[in-house]
């Protein structure tokens, strides 16, 4: 196992093969996510605990917002924009594909969107 310290929590990685990866987002409550989209991740999330905020585009290009609760779940499949916001203190196991550093962030609180050049 591993964790990774991020600027909205940390993340813990319990699982990783080829295929596939296992980890846990600890989100602070208050934090978020950037509004990011994977090229080609696939992403499942089931929320243990806390309340989360789901922004998600849908088939058509339209992004809406649920709140997920304990035992809520949720897929994210390739190009979809997508941002989890933690009303409260969140831990979210997420199961994916294995493409870590495929993020294409559009907006970020934390800087960690590159200049439009």
């Amino acid at each position: 196992m591993r964790r990774i310290e991020k600027p909205w929590g940390y993340e813990t990685i319990w699982a990783e093969g080829p295929g596939f990866v296992g980890k846990v987002l600890h989100i602070a409550e208050g934090h978020r996510l950037s509004l990011q989209f994977h090229n080609e991740k696939d992403e499942a999330i089931l929320v243990q605990t806390g309340t989360l905020e789901l922004l998600l585009e849908d088939d058509e290009g339209r992004v809406s917002t649920r709140r997920l609760e304990p035992g809520d779940a949720a897929r994210i499949l390739p190009g979809r924009k997508h941002r989890f916001t933690a009303l409260t203190t969140c831990d979210i196991i997420e199961v994916s594909t294995p493409e870590l550093l495929d993020i294409v962030r559009l907006e970020d609180d934390y800087g960690r969107v590159p200049d439009a050049d």
